[in-house]
């Protein structure tokens, strides 16, 4: 039989320090060295240890990505990106260093005592990278916009006729002026800002839009759009930054990723739940808590929502419409109970979860994502 060894990659930008932990509770652990991080360098590594019997690789999640991974599974050796927040620690280690913590990855490894993220694929971490560059661009444009009106502000301008940055307080914008050409140059700096970022951000909209049919997980997407509150935007941010729904075996394990689950600091005969965990991804969490917000108001299909929803599948429509009576209700009995609206639809958001992950059943895809 194979002998089987676990390494420990401690990896940064520059340099992966290496570790391994040869097979058996007992079995020794070794510090091999640090090499560049390099896709040649990585290879011979991987060439060298392959002395070493089977190759069981891991490291962290974080910025460098998922390279390393697909490039040693390419090569036939097993590889686990590890969950950063999930690694057992030790609340007397006080020395931190490389060499240290790819010793312990390859320890923790051996003994199973590690999670593993969900690694995309390169297409799909393609749209992941788009959506996040939409949710950037749309961030700027709020900047660029709140600047303008902070220097408006500053200068006595106020526009009080209507809602901002609609074509009337546009045309309102275009007829400012300043009496001083510094003043005046500032002005067309900011206006210009806030017209280049909403150009950036349109333009990644409609990227997005285009590429949805392309991908392979298009009609979830399409499908999660016939829930009340969750649009193509939404939709495609919660799939890309989530995945396919399908590896999620319950809605509870969908809504523990999510971080939507009540903390809990129980000990003997005391109970004491907390606000939700808030692990897991952010933007997905917060795409279901603003959707989950428009279920305050009594159950209806909109006129946009029903074109949607004519297109989808009975079963998925059938969901849409349970969602909604339930969610519905639900808000306006715990209001009723004197909870507050941010700790209401906190529960509706992990609620809503559960129905995203019944239209992902229906939804599963065709091929491997």
């Amino acid at each position: 039989m194979q002998s089987r060894s676990f390494i420990g990659l401690d990896v940064h930008k520059d340099t992966i320090s290496i570790s391994i932990a040869e097979d058996g509770r007992n079995g020794p652990v070794r510090f091999l060295g640090v090499i560049p991080n390099l896709p040649d360098e990585i290879a011979k590594m991987a060439k060298r240890l392959s002395r070493h019997g089977e190759l069981d690789f891991c490291y962290e999640a974080g910025g460098c990505g998922y390279g390393i991974y697909r490039q040693l599974t390419r090569l036939g050796h097993k590889c686990t990106v590890v969950a950063t927040s999930m690694i057992p620690r030790k609340p007397g280690e006080r020395i931190k260093t490389d060499r240290r913590d790819s010793q312990k990855l390859a320890i923790l490894h051996r003994s199973g005592d590690l999670t593993s993220v969900w690694v995309p694929d390169e297409t799909h971490e393609a749209l992941r990278d788009l959506v996040r560059a939409r949710v950037d661009a749309s961030m700027h444009l709020m900047r660029a916009r709140q600047q303008l009106l902070a220097f408006l502000f500053r200068h006595g301008r106020m526009y009080a006729t209507g809602k901002y940055w609609t074509q009337r307080h546009r045309s309102w914008l275009a007829g400012q002026t300043f009496a001083l050409p510094a003043h005046q140059i500032v002005f067309q700096d900011y206006v210009e800002a806030v017209w280049t970022a909403q150009e950036r951000r349109d333009a990644l909209i409609g990227q997005i839009t285009a590429m949805m049919a392309s991908w392979s997980l298009g009609p979830l997407v399409e499908a999660l759009r016939g829930l009340r509150g969750i649009d193509l935007l939404s939709a495609a941010t919660f799939v890309a930054t989530t995945g396919d729904l399908s590896r999620f075996e319950s809605p509870r394990l969908l809504m523990g990723y999510l971080g939507l689950v009540p903390s809990e600091h129980s000990s003997g005969g005391n109970i004491h739940r907390g606000g939700i965990t808030k692990t897991g991804n952010r933007e997905a969490r917060r795409m279901l808590i603003e959707a989950a917000w428009s279920y305050r108001y009594p159950a209806r299909v909109a006129k946009e929502k029903a074109e949607i929803l004519i297109r989808l599948p009975k079963s998925v429509r059938a969901i849409a419409w349970k969602a909604q009576t339930r969610l519905c209700t639900r808000y306006r009995i715990m209001i009723a109970k004197g909870k507050k609206p941010t700790v209401v639809v906190a529960a509706l958001a992990r609620e809503l979860a559960g129905f995203v992950w019944a239209v992902g059943q229906e939804m599963r895809p065709t091929m491997d994502t």
